[in-house]
């Protein structure tokens, strides 16, 4: 059983930074690629960063040169960093994995970003 746990989210002032973390149950290396979303309140949820196993990375529009993802693959953790944060950054973010044709989500963690 493949299990994702994100962590990190809090309440934190528009400008401030946070790093979400997904601790992965198995080696990062087994998925083709992991991504952070974020849903916010009333909408559907959207990828806000991906990476592949080889590295490649996107990014949402709005979220590009403010937030960064990355790896640790002896920690089979998944980050992303979040710089220069805005109110409309606020939702909950899940970390998403994807291996052979199945993906597998965390929970979630709650990320509030006042004004």
């Amino acid at each position: 059983q493949v299990q994702l746990v994100e962590s990190g989210g809090d309440l934190v002032q528009a400008g401030g930074s946070l790093r979400l973390s997904c601790a992965v149950s198995r080696s990062i290396f087994s998925f083709s690629s992991m991504g952070w979303y974020r849903q916010a309140p009333g909408k559907q949820r959207e990828p806000v960063a991906t990476i592949t196993n080889f590295g490649s990375t996107t990014y949402e529009d709005s979220v590009k040169g403010r937030f960064t993802i990355s790896r640790e693959n002896a920690k089979n953790t998944l980050y992303l960093t979040m710089n220069a944060l805005k109110a409309e950054d606020t939702g909950v973010y899940f970390c998403k994995g994807t291996r052979l044709t199945s993906d597998y989500w965390g929970q979630g963690t709650q990320v509030t970003v006042s004004s």
